[in-house]
């Protein structure tokens, strides 16, 4: 999913999932049934180490654009995204402290591309950019987060994703209505 970076990367994101998975490996036991339960907790750390990193980006990204927008459906929608992903990230991060997953700390190299993608356009063109990649990110976001709400192990992990589905869905359906005004702007 995430090509084209290389092993020696920084990357926070696969650097989380290292760690928690040198976690799952030494909480396992060589047996049959060991490596099903290691398998079901790498899915449940590699949804939330990519949720996180997803989270930070809408937040960081909404708060820059928030100031920088020049369209008020940019600026209604950053700003609901530093709102809603906000309260979604503490308690991402209070699920998984209790889960003892570790998260990445920065935005992962995927994340890291698109907040530069759009912080480096200008006007217009950066409300677009920025809408543009906010629907891709929750068509995503929305697939992800209904495949855990289904596959996660962990009951707790399964209940969030399906807690914060309908938040994804209400940000997809919004930037999927303001997208058209902002795209014909010039």
């Amino acid at each position: 999913m995430m090509a084209g970076t290389s092993c020696t990367s920084n990357d926070s994101v696969k650097e989380a999932q290292k760690t928690n998975e040198a976690k799952a490996d030494s909480a396992t036991t060589a047996t049959e049934t060991g490596k099903l339960e290691e398998k079901k907790m790498d899915y449940d750390s590699e949804f939330l180490t990519k949720a996180a990193s997803g989270g930070m980006l809408e937040v960081e990204l909404g708060k820059q654009v928030a100031t920088r927008a020049v369209t008020p459906q940019a600026k209604e929608f950053a700003q609901k995204m530093v709102t809603d992903h906000t309260k979604a990230n503490a308690e991402l991060k209070a699920l998984a402290a209790k889960k003892n997953i570790t998260l990445p700390a920065t935005l992962g190299d995927d994340h890291t591309k698109v907040m530069k993608d759009v912080t480096e356009e200008k006007g217009v063109k950066m409300d677009q950019e920025y809408l543009k990649e906010m629907l891709k990110d929750h068509q995503e976001d929305v697939k992800e987060f209904t495949d855990a709400s289904i596959k996660a192990s962990d009951p707790d992990i399964k209940a969030f994703a399906a807690k914060t589905l309908p938040v994804l869905k209400s940000h997809l359906d919004m930037v999927t209505k303001m997208r058209p005004a902002v795209d014909a702007r010039k």
